[in-house]
């Protein structure tokens, strides 16, 4: 222990230096001293100094330790259940265990290789997942996308397993702890890397990362804990939705794993086109016929809308193409509001076929307005008379 160097000296940095200082150092000294790459003089003795300097500096409580006591902070003798050794990364320095700072040790081969050490997974395989979503399509009359409605879908998810209650195994019996991982539900495996031969975690290939093993497995499940079944809720429909929006019913997914909660469910709308109206937004447009007299001599007259049949006055001399704004008479806003109004364009609607009477009083009234009557553009120039100002 006495030939040992100061850690501090082996990584050259100062003993106030930063955890950032610190990786940097040993970064580029494990770089420079890595045997598979280097052609210094005794390489690997060089790279096992800086990684057992990395290893005690990286950590709070064992640089604590070793600035306050020095080398012997790594006796194995020293307090009660000491530091420990290096004993080696695994691989690196010969055949022990490396027991600690694995959260650093990643992030150096994130540096070198993109990836943590073999690629380990910090999340655990056996930590409880939520289930996945899923999406139900659900078609809309126009009328229904404005008021809304209560209704019931069905539709296959994965759930729980009514007979072992996800536990997958056969009724009467559970699950035990995996004989190969012990429950931590991964497992070491040994890999060559262009760092030597490294130990590195990797799913346990008896429990498939559950940490427990299945003896007997459920009839109806078949030890997945998992069965596709048909399943009915409720559904809100909101006053005012529009097509391609999505409603989500929390929890209406599919079944977790290990525990997890279950996945969400997204009602995304479609709306079904209407014959009378379109619309914008909390905005509703309809075209409403008139003739030429109710253009002319102004009318009372009943026009559709959502809400129902509603009265407008039609001042004389209206043209085609006017716009009138029936408040109150549009779509809702989702979630409150103000309501939205119906526009209402009038159009001049030539008659295709007249009566002789009809046709005597339209060419007197051709003469009163001072208009040469010609019979093939006589109608033209009548509806022209309403179509300008």
């Amino acid at each position: 222990m006495a030939n040992k160097r100061d850690y501090y000296d082996v990584l050259g940095i100062s003993r106030d230096a930063s955890d950032d200082e610190i990786k940097k150092a040993y970064r580029r000294l494990s770089k420079k001293y890595h045997p598979d790459i280097s052609d210094e003089p005794d390489a690997e003795e060089k790279f096992k100094e800086v990684a057992e300097a990395y290893e005690v500096l990286s950590d709070d409580q064992k640089r604590a330790a070793y600035d306050q006591y020095g080398h012997a902070a790594n006796d194995p003798n020293f307090g009660a259940g000491g530091f420990g050794g290096f004993g080696g990364f695994g691989g690196f320095g010969g055949g022990g265990s490396y027991s600690g700072g694995f959260s650093d040790f990643d992030d150096i081969f994130n540096t070198f290789f993109g990836g943590g050490v073999g690629g380990r997974s910090r999340q655990q395989p056996n930590a409880p997942q939520k289930g996945a979503d899923l999406q139900y399509r659900m078609t809309l009359t126009f009328e229904e996308a404005i008021f809304g409605k209560e209704t019931t879908i069905r539709y296959n998810r994965d759930e729980e397993c009514h007979t072992c209650h996800g536990t997958g195994a056969k009724e009467g019996t559970q699950p035990t702890t995996c004989h190969k991982c012990h429950g931590s539900g991964t497992i070491q495996v040994e890999q060559n890397t262009p760092f030597g031969r490294v130990m590195t975690q990797s799913v346990c290939d008896v429990c498939g990362g559950t940490g427990e093993e299945i003896k007997e497995k459920c009839t109806t499940c078949h030890g997945s804990g998992i069965e596709n079944k048909s399943h009915s809720v409720k559904v809100s429909i909101p006053a005012g939705v529009e097509g391609g929006q999505q409603i989500p019913l929390r929890g209406q997914g599919e079944a977790g794993r290990n525990g997890g909660p279950y996945g969400d469910l997204y009602i995304l709308i479609q709306v079904q086109a209407s014959e009378q109206f379109e619309r914008q937004g909390t905005e509703i447009y309809y075209e409403q016929p008139i003739t030429f007299a109710q253009a002319a001599l102004g009318d009372e007259v009943k026009v559709p809308t959502v809400h129902g049949n509603v009265k407008l006055r039609i001042p004389a001399g209206t043209q085609t193409g006017t716009v009138f704004r029936m408040r109150g008479k549009g779509a809702p806003r989702v979630g409150g509001g103000a309501q939205g109004d119906q526009h209402v364009t009038v159009k001049v609607v030539t008659p295709e076929k007249l009566s002789a009477k009809e046709r005597e009083l339209f060419e007197e009234l051709a003469k009163e307005s001072g208009q040469e009557v010609k019979e093939s553009g006589f109608f033209n120039r009548v509806k022209d008379m309403f179509d300008n100002d």
